[in-house]
């Protein structure tokens, strides 16, 4: 789930018997989104992908981070499950909206257990979908890998932003910058902000123990967003495609290591 609001200056350490629950919590996140990513076709509404995701948390003893999230006196979000279909960007509300060949869909889930938190986004084509769509998606996977692969001892947080928007821009393609990843641990949102753009070379040097949630939110036209009625769902404001990629990852010693990756996902 995105963020575009500012947080505190002091980034947390994590310790190993922290990361190691951390670790199931991914590895949690990651199982239940690959199962949404599998039951999502032709035919299926929004609702019905939430229904599968929140009797997966039951069924696992987990919970939901999403569910009743209200930052900043909006309306608490009202399902455990981002589904963002086309030019919806993040946060769409699941619902009636029924998947059609053609579509392009973003999931974006989170798991709570034990107080700790995995975050996670992909977006996906239902059916076959044209050129232009392949090519976003492909273009936005490639941009978090970029950021990630930015996510090493000695570098500064700002790097990583520019590997993304460097990646995405070299398509042509808007970076959103209303939204952005996060620190990730004891809460969903934590210390520090993550922007998916920027100069390099700047803010703190990055840690081993630290965990970020990146999220690139790229779009084939501007980077513009207007928020709709329900106070969540934001689209492209030119009406263009957008795809949204999301993982949870450590730093350490030895590099990144994603923490919602398993075998099959993203």
């Amino acid at each position: 789930m995105g963020e575009g609001v500012g947080f505190g200056e002091r980034i947390a350490i994590k310790s190993r018997r922290e990361i190691e629950r951390m670790r199931e919590v991914g590895h949690a996140t990651a199982e239940i989104l690959l199962e949404l990513r599998e039951r999502a076709r032709p035919g299926v509404t929004t609702g019905e992908l939430d229904e599968i995701a929140a009797r997966a948390l039951e069924k696992r003893g987990l919970n939901s981070p999403f569910l009743g999230y209200a930052p900043g006196g909006v309306a608490p979000y009202p399902a455990v499950l981002c589904a963002s279909v086309n030019d919806e960007i993040v946060h769409g509300i699941p619902g009636s909206r029924v998947l059609r060949e053609g579509d392009i869909l973003s999931l974006d889930f989170g798991v709570e257990a034990g107080g700790w938190h995995g975050d996670s986004a992909v977006t996906i084509a239902i059916g076959e979908i044209d050129a232009d769509a392949k090519r976003l998606i492909e273009t936005t996977r490639d941009a978090l890998e970029k950021g990630i692969e930015r996510m090493v001892p000695g570098d500064r947080l700002s790097d990583i932003g520019h590997a993304v928007e460097s990646r995405a821009g070299k398509e042509g393609y808007g970076v959103v910058r209303q939204f952005v990843g996060h620190g990730i641990g004891r809460a969903m949102h934590e210390p520090p902000q993550v922007p998916n753009y920027g100069r390099p070379g700047r803010g703190p040097r990055l840690r081993p123990g630290m965990v970020f949630a990146i999220e690139p939110m790229v779009n084939i036209g501007s980077e513009k967003v207007r928020v709709l009625k329900d106070e969540w769902t934001a689209v492209t404001a030119d009406g263009s495609l957008s795809a949204h990629f999301e993982h949870t990852v450590l730093i350490t010693d030895n590099g990144p290591e994603v923490l919602t990756r398993i075998e099959g996902s993203h």
